[in-house]
């Protein structure tokens, strides 16, 4: 449904410039630490991991070193599976999933996969609780050839060397009430187009790629994900977010063509994990449980 939506910056009907830009900016909070979270998690992987860094994200005086960790025992013959969180910095489970799935599972992958982690893609994002990156861009639709987007353009060239050797490539997010309250509203305010509105599906669901669908691989993540937390449903007109519901709990998007993580591995299977950390029917720890149910059945479904 488009409907007119109020937002504080800007004028209705007028994409913003770079003043509107600064203003949504300042109103952006650091709500919480990059460094203890996710660099500190990390760290203390270093004995059971090979970390990577892979590049810097610059803001003014703001730097954020970014990392990757990798399996220690990498093996050309096995299947490779990519794994990332923090594409939106918002989405807390993504970056924890990530992290937990790390610390409590790759070890016991290991001579049995290749695992390349990637826990927090946006840190600025993650800092502010935010789904844009500092320029009030979003990296989730700036996976392309020459990004604007720091953060995208560096997990890029991170993956540019495996490109077309990955079996599989899980990208972890959330959608969450805010994405109706605030980062919808303020995606048209700042594209000066009306504010559609889509009901948030209560539970989780997944993204399967237009262009190269994996329906097993999609069934074998909601299998086991079902387990830890509730599927969501269709809505009164068979759609999640405006989509149409192609199997229980699997909608499509055109990874590449919108530019989304997902899509730049050249992986055979590929899936954006979707939680719904808002849901009185979870909580935040099953949320975290889900994603890494998500990304050990993806694991376990390319080793077979």
């Amino acid at each position: 449904m488009t409907t007119p939506h109020f937002y504080p910056i800007g004028v209705p009907g007028q994409p913003w410039g770079d003043a509107e830009r600064s203003q949504w900016r300042a109103r952006q909070v650091r709500q919480r630490s990059y460094a203890d979270d996710v660099l500190g998690a990390v760290e203390r992987l270093r004995d059971r991991l090979e970390l990577e860094a892979y590049g810097e994200v610059v803001y003014g005086d703001e730097r954020f070193a970014l990392v990757a960790m990798r399996s220690r025992k990498w093996q050309s013959h096995l299947p490779t599976v990519l794994v990332t969180g923090g594409v939106h910095g918002y989405e807390t489970s993504g970056v924890h999933g990530a992290l937990r799935f790390a610390d409590a599972h790759a070890a016991a992958y290991a001579g049995r996969a290749n695992l390349l982690v990637v826990p927090c893609v946006s840190p600025w994002a993650y800092e502010r609780v935010q789904r844009w990156n500092w320029g009030a861009l979003d990296p989730n639709r700036n996976f392309m050839p020459n990004s604007p987007v720091q953060e995208s353009a560096a997990l890029m060239r991170l993956v540019a060397p495996l490109r077309g050797q990955f079996a599989a490539h899980i990208d972890l997010h959330e959608t969450t009430d805010t994405d109706a309250s605030e980062f919808g509203p303020a995606k048209s305010a700042r594209d000066g187009i009306p504010f559609e509105a889509h009901g948030i599906p209560d539970g989780f669901y997944v993204v399967d790629d237009t262009a190269n669908a994996q329906p097993a691989f999609q069934k074998a993540i909601i299998g086991a994900v079902e387990r830890v937390t509730h599927i969501a449903p269709a809505d009164a007109r068979g759609e999640i977010i405006g989509s149409p519901v192609v199997a229980y709990g699997v909608i499509h998007y055109a990874m590449k063509a919108l530019g989304l993580c997902a899509g730049v591995s050249d992986a055979r299977y590929t899936c954006t994990t979707e939680v719904y950390p808002d849901s009185p029917r979870a909580t935040p720890e099953q949320c975290i449980a889900a994603q890494v149910a998500a990304v050990c059945a993806a694991v376990d479904f390319v080793r077979r």
